[in-house]
């Protein structure tokens, strides 16, 4: 499964960087996550409870950015283990591009693959799932990053 898109964020591009970079915006961002912690300086695991049609599993896995060419793009790569009801993988090319002094143009590719139960369910229901977290994260994102530059 393939999907990509943008979304304004009302902060200038450095500031994104940072909350791309930010363990804490990212955990209250991603729909889900119970837990993000980082290991090294590109390098997290995450805990993360998703519910795909009727199954609900928890995924535990390991994300690590990649191809990092600060403050302008970078690739994050993940995959976990959600038990019986099978694994995630896939990875998002993520690039940032200024849209005037205080504000970005953050665009991505996302490439992702799932196996076990959860594949079972069927490609439009994982796709419309997944476009639907997508979108949460990256509404969610934009509204935690634009709250952090106005109140900074």
């Amino acid at each position: 499964m393939d999907m990509s898109g943008s979304e304004r964020i009302e902060a200038p591009v450095e500031a994104v960087w940072q909350a791309l970079n930010d363990p804490e915006i990212l955990r209250q961002a991603i729909p889900g996550c119970e837990s993000l912690d980082k290991t090294s300086d590109t390098g997290m695991t995450a805990k993360v409870v998703l519910k795909v049609g009727p199954i609900k599993a928890k995924f535990e896995g390991a994300v690590e950015l990649q191809n990092l060419n600060p403050p302008n793009s970078y690739t994050i790569a993940g995959e976990g283990k959600g038990g019986l009801a099978g694994f995630a993988k896939g990875g998002a090319d993520v690039s940032l591009a200024a849209d005037g002094p205080d504000a970005t143009i953050l665009s991505y590719t996302v490439k992702a693959e799932v196996g076990g139960k959860i594949a079972q369910l069927g490609s439009r229901l994982i796709d419309s799932t997944s476009k639907k977290l997508a979108g949460e994260f990256f509404a969610k994102f934009g509204q935690l990053v634009g709250n952090s530059v106005a109140t900074a």
